[in-house]
């Protein structure tokens, strides 16, 4: 997904799947923002397709043969459903349909292809000035290729061949020796181009990747790996928003662990790291999928859930009193146990956000530690 929220539908046919392939170990949601690319930069776009048009319509005008009237006729075709596919693609990612990937990545060699072939023909008309006219509005079209379409190295690659690699062709048929040279400089050009396209996939990668990495260092907890503060408030926001028919309850259950402090002091921080950890994981097991749960202080975690009402949040407070209270195996026969009491605040009962919950059930939470171990209250 790009950061305009648009998300573009992955290729279907088997050639369009190995052209935009990203290369191996590139996460799914990276892979998607690739592809999303390959929509954007729309001032290079329209770039590209003025100057061929534009190009196409000089050329035709002063070597009116029936070649060049039909490469004209190409570019408009090809060029005019670039636009329309592109126009239509952009609304259905907006509105998250389906987006015709294949065809845009179709459309986008034939429009490759018509370059090239515009350029061929440019060479073996005889006309000099229409050959260098052609020659550098293809080599000026690769930059824009490969600069737009870096996402896709391989696409990238493809359109290089398909635009350029016809000028060395033309060189043997113009009949001038001296165009020789190009079978000499394309090749090199199109290898140029072609690793500058990979390089910049690789450091767009890379970018992404980091930016992940501190967005999740923004929302994770380093150690268990569960929601920070940070996370779960926009958690409680993202849930809140998504309410679909108004009527919903959520429950925030404040877990505060018993013992653990005894177990941190008689065995060591490390030991008492552990035992947070394989806690984290038994928390993660015993919550549903679309749950939040956080870890919000040392021994404090968070688990923000849909609820029916208020019995189902202290059926399922309950539960994982129980769970959670079960011994923890952390190797060399250690197997301590820890109690937890819950103070639970309800949504939208005690408040809408994170800050208001969270003291509602604080304030249960205290009324539960003072009964003892193991239990758990709904907030007044």
């Amino acid at each position: 997904m790009l950061k305009d929220g648009r998300v573009y539908s992955p290729p279907r046919r088997r050639l369009t799947r190995w052209l935009l392939d990203a290369g191996p170990d590139v996460p799914p949601d990276i892979r998607v923002n690739l592809i999303g690319s390959l929509f954007s930069s729309l001032p290079v776009f329209f770039g590209g397709v003025i100057n061929t048009v534009l190009v196409s319509a000089v050329i035709t005008l002063r070597i009116p043969r029936a070649q060049f009237i039909a490469w004209l006729a190409l570019e408009l075709i090809v060029c005019g459903g670039r636009l329309l596919v592109l126009l239509h693609a952009r609304n259905a990612a907006s509105e998250a349909r389906g987006t015709p990937t294949d065809g845009y990545v179709a459309l986008g060699l034939c429009w490759a292809c018509s370059v090239g072939y515009g350029t061929f023909i440019s060479m073996i008309s005889g006309d000099w000035v229409v050959a260098t006219l052609a020659c550098v509005s293809s080599a000026a079209m690769v930059g824009g290729i490969c600069f737009r379409n870096f996402g896709a190295p391989r696409l990238s690659a493809a359109m290089t061949v398909l635009s350029l690699g016809p000028v060395p062709l033309g060189a043997i048929f113009a009949g001038e020796p001296i165009l020789w040279v190009t079978l000499l400089q394309t090749p090199l050009y199109l290898f140029a181009m072609t690793a500058a396209g990979y390089q910049l996939n690789a450091n767009l990668v890379a970018t992404m990747r980091a930016e992940q990495d501190n967005e999740r260092r923004a929302r994770r907890d380093a150690l268990t790996d569960l929601l920070n503060r940070n996370g779960l408030e926009r958690a409680i926001e993202a849930k809140w928003s998504q309410r679909q028919s108004g009527t919903e309850q959520f429950a925030l259950l404040y877990i505060d662990l018993d013992g653990f402090k005894a177990v941190n002091d008689r065995h060591g921080h490390a030991i008492g790291d552990r035992l947070l950890q394989r806690l984290a994981d038994r928390l993660k097991g015993l919550v549903r999928q679309d749950d939040a749960a956080a870890r919000v202080g040392g021994d404090e975690f968070v688990v923000f859930s849909e609820v029916s009402d208020r019995g189902g949040a202290l059926t399922f407070a309950e539960r994982l009193i129980v769970d959670l209270s079960a011994p923890f195996e952390l190797g060399n026969g250690l197997a301590p146990s820890v109690g937890a009491c819950i103070g639970i605040a309800l949504a939208p009962q005690h408040g809408r956000d994170m800050v208001s919950l969270l003291a509602a059930a604080d304030i249960a939470l205290y009324e539960a530690k003072s009964r003892g171990r193991s239990s758990c209250i709904i907030a007044s």
